[in-house]
């Protein structure tokens, strides 16, 4: 909570958007991260491209990024966001893929938001096909990694995974 109060509800205790229009657009950067667990087998078949719904990154990939262009239609109160550059990537190990969205924009508001949707998205779509191969898939670890720029500055997670840190917790 800031030392202004809770900044989205009004005076009467009702929920608003808080007003951005007095600030100033500044560059703006978030990268967030996330993991889906599964066997070794399905690792394999993503990184062959054998998965017989056809190119698993490249799906989950064009989801996540249109995931973060939708981020204020699916999140109550969130500021639709002019993105400038939005990126998914993926590291594939043995029992896991990981994904990673960076997103920038010039704007008065942050894009945490945003680069969080991307990944939980793209790690569903992951999901949803692989689902036919490992049910027992899991998705967590979703964190926001970085974020750089507006009033509060930078923010750099410390932790490899969330909850290690007592910060983090």
């Amino acid at each position: 909570m800031s030392d202004r109060g809770l900044t989205h509800l009004d005076p009467l205790g009702r929920a608003r958007m808080v007003d951005v229009t007095p600030k100033e657009p500044t560059h703006r950067r978030a990268i967030a991260r996330g993991r889906v667990y599964m066997t070794t087998d399905t690792t394999s078949l993503v990184a062959r491209g054998a998965i017989n719904k056809g190119d698993v990154l490249s799906v989950a990939r064009v989801a996540g990024i249109q995931a973060a262009k939708r981020a204020s239609d699916l999140i109550p109160l969130c500021h639709p966001v002019l993105m400038g550059a939005m990126l998914v990537n993926f590291r594939i190990e043995d029992s896991f893929i990981e994904v990673e969205a960076q997103v920038e924009t010039v704007d008065r508001t942050g894009v945490e938001m945003e680069a969080l949707t991307a990944v939980t998205v793209a790690c569903l779509t992951i999901y949803d096909m692989c689902k036919s191969v490992d049910r027992a898939m899991v998705i967590g670890e979703i964190a926001l990694w970085e974020k750089t720029g507006g009033r509060s500055g930078t923010f750099r997670r410390q932790s490899e995974l969330v909850g290690e840190a007592g910060e983090d917790a």
